[in-house]
């Protein structure tokens, strides 16, 4: 009799031990199971497309120098930004000499002879520029970040000049062996003749056009990504995730390990996984290309982008991609952040990683040419920028805005600042 009340008694300790066990792993105090077991997953259609690294790399505009100090300016999937750009990476670049930047009279180089260019931003590793041109193993030039791409010709000179700047400063490389003749750069260059006529500023920092540049204002259908397609995207085990919810509003998802924190209302998210190594040096080719493959496993891209820029801090690197539509960027705004996804990683790890939720389908509606001012109307909305704000570039660009299941795309000016964020001019 004894030993039956210590078997039950036993056997009931067993059991109030898993109910405890259970209620500690899936209802601690403030959290909620978001998913508690692998029949409860929520089956939804495939989320982004996968992309190659080689449509995510090209510049973002064009600057054509026609000599006599007349210039113009291509932008992505305009047809002679195509020709051009296309041309470009089909012939080759070798023997890299290395010369200083303040050497040379670049005021008159761009016044007086014609060239083409090739505008890159913040800056390019040359292991990723090697993988959409013919650029040459150097074991000097490959250790480079290139923010622009210079190829012009001199009159009565029989060779093209090929230059690529650096990021690091005062350096730049010209190709002594470029596959391009003078015939080639005046071809390139003739595109241009019957374009809109850009001037430079008064400090030669960014082009202004003379006339009208047309763009097409137009909404878009939209769609969301779900909070349970991300958390199967980027949890291994989304059964065992909690639900936190924080004081401003936002939703945080934690398998105890990583996080995504979720703000409903901006339908944008935040992953972190801290599980990098602790040191070691970091290399921004090779963490490109791991980005853009933890994308393509991980929700895809909702659209069209660009490697818009790279940064190394010590032992980590941040990555950034900016979308683009109709060939002109859309802003990053404080109402909407849309237009930009941003990683952080550390020794081929992504540690950060923040995008938007919400993508749109490419049915168009409700178009409409709009005429973005040029010429002295311009320069009077350009006076009103703060004397401190050093502008890098001039770009029209698309500011976003949702209405209900619309994204409304609205061309403005936008002006690209010292340190690469790009803003709306009528926002100073």
């Amino acid at each position: 009799m004894m030993e039956r009340i210590k078997t039950s008694f036993l056997a009931f300790l067993v059991l109030c031990s898993l109910i405890q066990s259970y209620f500690l792993i899936y209802r601690l105090p403030g959290s909620e199971s978001v998913v508690q077991s692998g029949n409860s997953y929520i089956e939804t259609d495939e989320m982004g497309p996968e992309e190659k690294t080689e449509n995510l790399i090209y510049p973002k505009n064009m600057v054509v120098h026609l000599g006599a100090d007349k210039h113009t300016m291509f932008y992505p999937g305009q047809m002679f930004y195509d020709l051009i750009y296309n041309r470009v990476k089909g012939r080759s670049f070798d023997s890299f000499q290395r010369r200083t930047v303040s050497n040379m009279d670049w005021s008159a180089l761009r016044s007086a002879n014609k060239g083409i260019e090739l505008n890159f931003g913040s800056g390019i590793p040359v292991t990723l520029l090697q993988r959409v041109m013919q650029i040459s193993p150097d074991s000097l030039f490959e250790g480079e970040s290139i923010h622009k791409m210079w190829l012009y010709s001199v009159d009565g000179e029989p060779k093209v000049h090929a230059l690529f700047f650096s990021t690091e400063g005062n350096v730049v490389y010209e190709a002594a062996q470029a596959d391009l003749t003078v015939q080639d750069i005046g071809q390139l260059v003739d595109f241009g003749q019957e374009w809109v006529p850009y001037t430079l500023s008064e400090d030669e920092s960014y082009y202004i056009p003379e006339q009208p540049v047309d763009m097409v204002s137009l909404e878009l259908t939209t769609d969301l990504y779900t909070v349970e397609q991300m958390q199967r995207s980027l949890f291994f085990d989304p059964g065992i995730t909690r639900n936190i919810r924080e004081r401003d509003g936002s939703e945080i998802y934690t398998d105890g390990k990583r996080s995504l924190q979720v703000d409903e209302s901006q339908h944008f998210i935040n992953y972190t996984d801290p599980a990098a190594p602790p040191s070691g040096e970091s290399n921004p080719g090779r963490d490109v290309l791991t980005a853009i493959n933890f994308v393509n496993q991980h929700g895809g891209w909702n659209g069209s982008y660009r490697l818009s820029g790279t940064l190394e801090s010590q032992d980590r690197t941040a990555v950034e991609f900016q979308q683009y539509y109709r060939g002109y960027p859309i802003l990053d705004t404080p109402g909407l952040n849309y237009g930009l996804m941003v990683m952080e990683l550390q020794q081929g790890t992504v540690t950060s990683y923040e995008r938007s939720l919400l993508h749109a389908e490419r049915q168009e509606q409700e178009k409409r040419i709009y005429n973005l001012p040029g010429g002295d109307r311009l320069r009077e909305l350009l006076g009103v920028v703060p004397e401190n704000v050093n502008i890098t570039a001039l770009q029209p660009a698309y500011r976003p805005s949702l209405q209900e299941d619309q994204l409304r795309l609205t061309p403005v000016w936008a002006v690209v600042l010292q340190d690469g964020t790009m803003k709306e001019l009528t926002s100073f």
